[in-house]
């Protein structure tokens, strides 16, 4: 089974704030990057990075998340 984690990055000088995705192997393709949608509250900013990065992996199912410190991870249900 795999998890997702979901971290938020703030501007910097060049980008604006982000959300990323990874499910934390160090493979080519395994990190989403998307930016911040402001009118999104966090929680559905870190869902919609979450569900984003599981259609690109082609994984199916539902996922229920929890946050831990800055970080959001996300399971898949049964």
């Amino acid at each position: 089974m795999k998890a997702i984690r979901t971290r938020y990055h703030g501007p910097s000088n060049v980008k604006g704030s982000r959300i990323s995705a990874t499910d934390g192997e160090r493979y080519p393709g395994h990190t989403l990057v998307m930016s911040y949608d402001a009118a999104l509250n966090s929680d559905d900013m870190h869902r919609k990075a979450a569900y984003a990065f599981r259609d690109k992996m082609g994984w199916k199912g539902e996922l229920t998340g929890g946050g831990f410190q800055n970080d959001m991870y996300w399971v898949f249900g049964e």
